[in-house]
């Protein structure tokens, strides 16, 4: 196929037979020309236009859909019906029906997504805590506007926001809605564009307004005196961290934990959920504890069920007869969504620009757009004064000689001289003999144009007032302080969501959920794990193995004991004796290799068993050397199930060993050698990919084969093989021959 690589790409183009030009020819086109050309202006168009909030609070959907309602008269009348809403936002939204709808849908009050709806809904709106509760079409369902949203369009005639033309240049839209409070903060908003997001969490109305005046006084004012923390439609409990939320307010990043609301019913020994966070749905929540009851890990739990109704929304647990419903709600908190955690990122568009800012940086920028609104609409209010005033003050000059004004009118010959001759008769303008030419002859009496001129006084005073405001950066500020007290009073509610101080939250760890007794466990050479009661092991008989198998560790521990697995590439994996069921000895046990996920071909070797991880692993090289590694680096404060590197890789593994404290070990060579030392002149080691030291010296093609504690009892003349290390050992005497057989 024919290629060209250098000069323009010109477009293919038919000719008169039909034949399409350069058809098949690939042109080549740098990738960073690529998207620049076409990624990048489609990426800047859901940053601007669609994905991120501006500062009044509203993305360009809300924007447009609230404006078309506001246009059609629904702030403060009758419902109609939403697909006729939906139909009229097409005139500002290219978009499709159902894509408005939904974006209706989530601002409505029966959706009970927001702490101040803007839209008052009638019918099925479904609800924001469900996932499977849908909402009726558009056809069905009514709104209007609800009464909040006065604030929201107040005085938006008086030129205190800029207009732009809609997408077909036949009507025109807001750019911003000029809202009276920090709708922004108010109501929740979440959004995913091309390269960047924005999750704003919801705050109290009531709250924002105070801590909104306290920082117009004060710019240094503390924010969290006033705004402890967010408040959620859906309630529920914020675990509160006053450092966490300090670096939120500060950053406008970062994230706290919501937990649900539960009350115990001992009549019915059931726990019924009443609010939820607001990151999950209720059938998130009820799917995640089945799922955990038939993995067995919640015994305590005999029936769930979602009883939401009319009354709201209500999760019922059932509980087990003796079950701790704290206790178990502490443990459903740790393992399902009804404790969540809330992500923060304030990026709001600021002029055209996104920015992430705290708390205390987006209020001001919401309080310099507000003072723009109050200036805007106060030197409009400004103009509507003097031009009034001017048009009276034509009106006054008249009030001199009211005959003369008639016999102007009725003597000229011309309609189109009236005007004119009024102008030159009484030294007015133009403006205002067009005002006095269309007074009513019923209005040409003393009285009526007295009564029109003494409004001159007060609009002059009005009008010196406004220009003392516009002047005026604190005046203009007060007026905001005004208006966010009056929203506060009307339209704040109390705290939906209470606070848990997170330092004084009892946490339960898993160890505390564990039934602790003892048990016998035991491992095979082939991997296969058992762990037994006493009690069953008495009743039981001989153990069952797989054929050619043996046991080769018996250990007496208890049920909340962790098990430590060494295989025999260098790896530990971990688990809780909990995780294993009580068996019998007449099973063959599981097998750790596929019960823990090993690498295909991966044996474990070594099982050790701890409670507090104190003690050593000794591990014994087929090379002479020892490593004495402390338990505790196999501690981790992560719930990690693997840990690779457990042991040194650079000769192969003879043995490994569990102690408590420094005991006498007893080596054997594959030259027959004895070796008698004590493990206290080992040093410990931390790392666990420590070589060790020279134990037993070695002659050419010998290896560790063997490593024992040593018991007395087990050599007749154990003197004989003790030595300083690294020592080679000793043949064993003829009378140890016979035990060393055995061992």
């Amino acid at each position: 196929m024919p290629k060209k690589k250098d000069g323009p790409a010109r477009p293919a183009r038919t000719t008169a037979r039909g034949v399409i030009e350069r058809a098949g020819e690939v042109v080549e086109q740098p990738i960073v020309e690529t998207l620049e050309k076409n990624y990048m202006p489609y990426a800047m168009s859901v940053i601007l236009s669609r994905a991120i909030p501006e500062i009044d609070g509203f993305k360009p959907s809300h924007r447009k859909l609230l404006f078309t309602m506001y246009k059609m008269g629904l702030l403060g009348s009758a419902r109609t019906k939403s697909a006729n809403i939906v139909g009229q936002t097409m005139k500002l939204n290219p978009h499709g029906d159902a894509a408005i709808y939904d974006t209706m849908v989530r601002l409505s009050r029966g959706y009970e997504a927001l702490l101040h709806p803007y839209v008052d809904s009638k019918g099925n709106f479904g609800k924001f805590y469900s996932r499977d509760m849908a909402w009726a079409a558009s056809r069905y369902t009514e709104a209007r506007l609800d009464p909040i949203c006065q604030e929201l369009f107040r005085d938006i005639d008086k030129d205190t926001v800029d207009f732009i033309d809609n997408y077909d240049n036949t009507l025109k839209e807001p750019t911003l809605l000029p809202a009276t409070f920090p709708s922004v903060l108010v109501n929740a908003n979440t959004g995913i564009a091309v390269g960047m997001a924005s999750s704003i969490c919801p705050f109290n109305l009531a709250e924002v307004c105070q801590t909104a005046i306290g920082l117009i006084r004060d710019p240094d004012f503390d924010v969290l005196s006033t705004l402890q923390a967010p408040d959620f439609p859906g309630g529920g409990w914020i675990v509160y961290d006053k450092k966490q939320m300090q670096d939120i307010y500060a950053t406008g990043r970062g994230s706290f934990r919501v937990r649900s609301r539960y009350a115990y019913d001992a009549s019915a020994n059931c726990v019924d959920i009443t609010q939820i966070p607001p990151t999950t749905t209720v059938e998130a929540i009820v799917e995640k504890v089945v799922d955990l009851v038939k993995q067995g890990k919640l015994r305590e739990i005999s029936d769930i069920r979602d009883e939401t109704g009319l009354n709201g929304l209500k999760i019922t647990i059932d509980l087990k007869r003796g079950t701790d419903p704290d206790k178990l709600m502490q443990k459903l908190f740790r393992m399902t969504p009804l404790e969540d955690s809330f992500s923060c990122n304030f990026n709001v568009l600021v002029n055209g620009v996104p920015r992430v800012m705290g708390v205390r940086e987006l209020l001001g920028e919401w309080t310099s757009f507000r003072v723009s609104c109050v200036r805007r609409r106060t030197a409009c209010d400004l103009q509507h004064k003097q031009e009034k005033l001017h048009l009276l003050r034509g009106l006054q000059a008249i009030l001199l000689d009211i005959d003369k004004a008639v016999r102007i009118v009725r003597e000229t010959d011309e309609e189109s001289e009236v005007v004119p001759n009024l102008m030159i008769g009484f030294g007015i303008d133009e403006t205002q003999a067009e005002f006095v030419a269309e007074i009513r002859l019923r209005h040409l009496n003393r009285e009526y144009i007295l009564k029109r001129t003494e409004e001159i006084s007060q609009l002059e005073k009005d009008a010196a007032e406004l220009r003392a405001v516009l002047g005026s950066e604190a005046k203009l500020k007060s007026i905001i302080v005004s208006e966010l007290r009056e929203v506060a009073r009307k339209y704040g509610q109390p705290r939906r969501s209470m606070l848990l101080y997170s330092d004084e939250l009892e946490e339960f760890s898993p160890e505390d959920d564990v039934p602790d007794y003892p048990v016998h466990l035991f491992f095979t050479r082939e991997g296969y794990f058992k762990k037994i009661t006493p009690q069953s092991l008495r009743m039981s008989g001989e153990q069952k193995l797989k054929e050619g198998d043996e046991i080769a560790q018996q250990i007496d521990s208890s049920n909340a004991a962790e098990l430590l697995f060494f295989t025999d590439r260098c790896q530990v994996y971990k688990a809780k004796a909990s995780d294993f069921a009580d068996t019998k000895a007449s099973v063959l046990g599981e097998y750790i290799p596929a019960r823990l996920g090993m690498d295909e071909g991966e044996n474990a070797v070594f099982l050790a068993v701890t409670k507090d991880y104190e003690g050593y692993m000794l591990f014994f090289f087929e090379n002479g050397k020892a490593a004495k590694i402390e338990l505790s680096a196999y501690a981790t404060k992560t719930n990690r199930k693997k840990l690779i590197g457990a042991y040194s890789d650079k000769s192969p593994l003879a043995c490994a060993c569990q102690i408590a404290e420094d005991t006498e070990f007893l080596l054997t060579s594959s030259q027959g050698r004895l070796l008698l030392f004590h493990t206290g002149a080992v040093a410990a080691k931390a790392t666990r990919g420590a070589q060790g030291v020279q134990v037993m010296t070695l002659r050419k093609n010998a290896r560790v084969i063997r490593a024992v504690p040593y018991e007395e009892g087990m050599l007749q003349k154990p003197d004989r093989y003790r030595k300083a290390i690294p020592a080679s050992g000793s043949l064993p005497a003829p009378e140890e021959t016979g035990e060393q057989l055995t061992l």
